[in-house]
């Protein structure tokens, strides 16, 4: 039997490592089993500490503004756990949040009494920047945005909302998980307070890992709720609170899992990000226009620009039977249901979708194998 090698096309969920970031992983795992953990560690101390660097030159911050954290949701999940709303006050979000970041500030909210609202969308799918700007008064505490959603190729304008969230004093957090390793980001010119990403995703990293932005001069209103030695080192006989990002941080994290995610920004940096940029929408615009020729494939990307990420459902078929039947032909895609971002889900009435997601990897052969077999699901339909 003939058995075809993977064509993968979930990038968006985890992508695939690179030899060498394996390599480096590997690499210190073996050099624990000599020297020990902290050995290791130590061993490694330049190369543990260069990860914070290339994380603060992908991300055009500074060092010190970064913490790793072992996903988005934790980065994420961490910093919110710092604030505090009052009844009456406002927290503001798009549309295509992501359903983890929206049950967490759903229980926030109910939790002080504030209340969540979504920000309206345009036609195209984006928030509207206008209505946004209108909904802004003292009551506004907080605006979060999914920059890139999980659900299709729509792109957020988050410079736009970063402007208009800074000209208001009012704290902006970006979830950026589908947006760092696949397009250049600056947070300085996002304005955004705080951004989150995995390492998993367009990165390429191992799972387990993450990083986490948060800006010099919102940090000293941060107080996290879980501290340690670390986070809170003795200094002359007083623990105090680091003044850097890394209070966000603890004692204990896997060395290996933060060399590898070392060693695939580094990679992401050499490439150049514009470059990947580049060559992940060319992808995506191929299968994405041949889809669109395809009479029984409807789309369900929105938006004015379009990501890497590509939404579909077939007629008559679930996207579960989509999904496995691609499967049992070597081709990997994505199911995202109503629990990914079900204010967009919802007001959209779709139940779930299948995604496709190409990186700079992924091969002409591959696109044509999926194409053919998506074309080819016609033939399954009642």
């Amino acid at each position: 039997m003939n058995v075809q090698p993977l064509a993968y096309f979930n990038h968006a969920g985890a992508s695939l490592m690179s030899a060498s970031t394996v390599d480096v992983m590997v690499s210190h795992l073996h050099l624990e089993t000599r020297l020990g953990g902290y050995g290791a560690a130590t061993h490694q101390h330049k190369a543990l500490a260069a990860v914070y660097t290339h994380a603060a030159q992908l991300l055009s911050c500074d060092a010190d503004e970064i913490a790793l954290t072992d996903s988005h949701s934790r980065g994420w999940r961490e910093v919110m756990n710092c604030l505090h709303f009052a009844p009456g006050d406002r927290i503001l979000v798009g549309r295509s949040e992501w359903g983890g970041n929206y049950a967490a500030l759903t229980h926030i909210a109910q939790r002080d009494g504030a209340a969540v609202e979504t920000i309206p969308s345009t036609p195209s799918g984006e928030v509207c920047l206008t209505q946004l700007a209108a909904m802004l008064d003292h009551r506004v505490r907080l605006i979060s945005l999914t920059w890139l959603p999980a659900n299709g190729g729509l792109i957020q304008p988050a410079a736009q909302v970063g402007a208009l969230a800074h000209a208001a004093k009012i704290p902006f957090f970006l979830d950026a998980a589908q947006a760092v390793g696949q397009m250049p980001v600056d947070v300085r010119a996002l304005n955004c307070d705080v951004l989150t990403t995995p390492g998993r995703k367009w990165l390429r990293g191992p799972r387990g890992t993450g990083l986490l932005y948060v800006r010099r001069g919102f940090l000293p209103a941060l107080q996290p709720a879980a501290l340690d030695h670390f986070s809170t080192p003795l200094i002359n006989g007083q623990y105090q609170l680091r003044d850097d990002a890394r209070r966000f941080e603890t004692s204990e994290a896997n060395m290996a899992a933060r060399l590898g995610l070392g060693q695939a920004i580094q990679e992401a940096l050499v490439q150049g990000l514009d470059t990947i940029q580049t060559q992940v929408q060319s992808k995506a615009s191929k299968i994405r226009e041949a889809l669109q020729r395809m009479p029984h494939i409807q789309s369900h990307d929105v938006g004015t620009q379009f990501s890497g990420l590509i939404a579909f459902t077939a007629q008559d078929l679930t996207s579960d039977a989509v999904r496995t039947h691609l499967a049992q032909q070597g081709i990997e895609v994505a199911v995202n249901g109503t629990a990914f971002t079900p204010l967009d889900m919802r007001a959209r009435g779709l139940a779930n979708v299948v995604r496709i997601s190409a990186h700079t990897t992924t091969t002409d052969e591959e696109i044509a194998r999926l194409l053919d077999a998506v074309s080819n699901l016609s033939d399954l339909t009642p």
